[in-house]
């Protein structure tokens, strides 16, 4: 079907490689440039001079349910590289009171385990879950704080920061919609649905390397440092894309998938309404490679969620401890000694580690802050989203960013490259 065509995919973050390993696992000669010397876009891993060790840009957790995640890293053989407990398990702890529990779903749909006082939230009752069945059946416009009440234990030590997770907006203003959908697809569906997953060893490791490795072995090309300059449309058609060192022409026998970020994406294409209002992630990396027994005996989860304190979630790996705070814009513009300061007070705290180390220890460290993480999750934002398709019969939009009815996550992004790959190889078929 698409013998002699060539799919063009502008961008090689996540949303660009799997439209580029769909493409590719359907024959389809694929082109993909980045205009950074390296791919993963937000979703990176790298060696740090001063961390002196391999660290990532962020900490991504997903969940068993995001089947787009799961088919993308099946494709490109890297399933296996996601690493995780058997059952939905989210370890949690307030620095504020010194409480600590384990929130413990059953794995069907009907969710009994909330009329367990060992398994819900303390300090909650059952009724209390019902009410976010709002969010469910919640309009366009709406937030989360029109929509139900954003108080108590169970929005303090649950919803809020799992909502703050996975919108990276303050959920009482962000889109109820948004929300719901988060919820239609994880908590709504059972445990099975919800297991924590977390990258291994590294994000490059589980997303990027294998995903390379698979476009290299099909004849596909990867070209770094080269940044699209310009789109020239014609008709209905784009009809070339234009590089530092050359111009591309277009024929009717290519297809084109632009995944940039927003900003640019408004700078290639005429009259483009993206997300203009943007929230930034700030994260922590503390090199711990601990004696091979301390962390066992202190019982310390590889993720934990943390309320009253900065830091928000932590994971634990063999070399590392990683801090994540969402929706930091009250803090990304802190000095960076005084927030590895802060926040290793935290995870000294939450982790029940200090008595085990040197008085005022700080161990090596670096902070990674994206201003620009992710579009603010309101329901404003949402309705500037724009579609998969253009006006232009062989040019596609692809990213967080475009309109997959998910918040900006890793599995809304490979859903857009997956969404775009499919309406390219309609393209090419016709």
């Amino acid at each position: 079907m698409t013998n002699g065509k060539r799919g063009i995919v502008i961008g090689a973050g996540l949303s660009g490689l799997a439209a580029a390993t769909h493409l590719a696992a359907r024959g389809v000669a694929v082109t993909l440039f980045e205009a950074a010397g390296q791919a993963g876009g937000r979703c990176r891993s790298y060696f740090d001079p001063s961390f002196d060790g391999v660290i990532d840009n962020g900490n991504h957790l997903m969940l068993s349910g995001n089947h787009a995640i799961l088919a993308y890293l099946n494709r490109i053989g890297a399933a296996a590289n996601l690493s995780g407990p058997d059952h939905a398990l989210f370890d949690f702890v307030d620095l504020k009171s010194g409480a600590r529990w384990t929130l413990r779903p059953n794995e069907g749909p009907l969710p009994w385990w909330v009329g367990s006082a060992a398994r819900r939230v303390p300090g909650t009752r059952p009724v209390e879950y019902a009410a976010y069945l709002r969010l469910l059946f919640a309009g366009k416009r709406q937030t989360v704080g029109d929509v139900m009440a954003c108080t108590g234990p169970l929005w303090d030590r649950l919803m809020h920061p799992f909502l703050l997770a996975a919108l990276n907006t303050e959920p009482k203003e962000a889109s109820a919609r948004l929300a719901g959908a988060i919820l239609k697809e994880t908590l709504a569906k059972g445990g099975r649905a919800y297991r924590p997953r977390i990258a291994t060893p590294t994000l490059a490791a589980a997303f990027i390397d294998p995903a390379l490795e698979f476009l290299r072995r099909r004849g596909s090309e990867v070209r770094f440092n080269q940044r699209l300059r310009a789109v020239t449309f014609g008709g209905r058609a784009a009809a070339a894309l234009e590089f530092p060192d050359a111009t591309m022409p277009l024929t009717r026998q290519d297809a084109v998938i632009l995944a940039v970020p927003p900003w640019v994406a408004k700078d290639l294409v005429p009259k483009l309404a993206t997300p203009a209002n943007f929230r930034s992630i700030v994260n922590a990396h503390f090199k711990f490679p601990a004696p091979p027994d301390l962390l066992k005996q202190k019982g310390v989860p590889a993720i934990l969620g943390v309320i009253g304190g900065t830091a928000e979630w932590i994971f634990s790996f063999a070399d590392r401890i990683s801090v994540t705070v969402s929706a930091a814009d009250a803090i990304v513009d802190r000095d960076r000694d005084a927030l590895a300061e802060t926040l290793w007070a935290d995870v000294l705290r939450a982790l029940n580690i200090s008595a085990a180390l040197p008085p005022n220890s700080l161990p090596r460290w670096q902070i990674v802050k994206e201003k620009r993480a992710t579009f603010a999750a309101t329901p404003a934002e949402d309705a500037s989203r724009p579609a998969t398709k253009t006006r232009w019969r062989n040019f596609f939009l692809a990213g967080d960013w475009t309109g997959t009815g998910l918040p900006a996550t890793i599995e809304g992004a490979v859903r857009s490259g997956e969404a775009a790959a499919a309406l390219a190889l309609r393209h090419l078929s016709l």
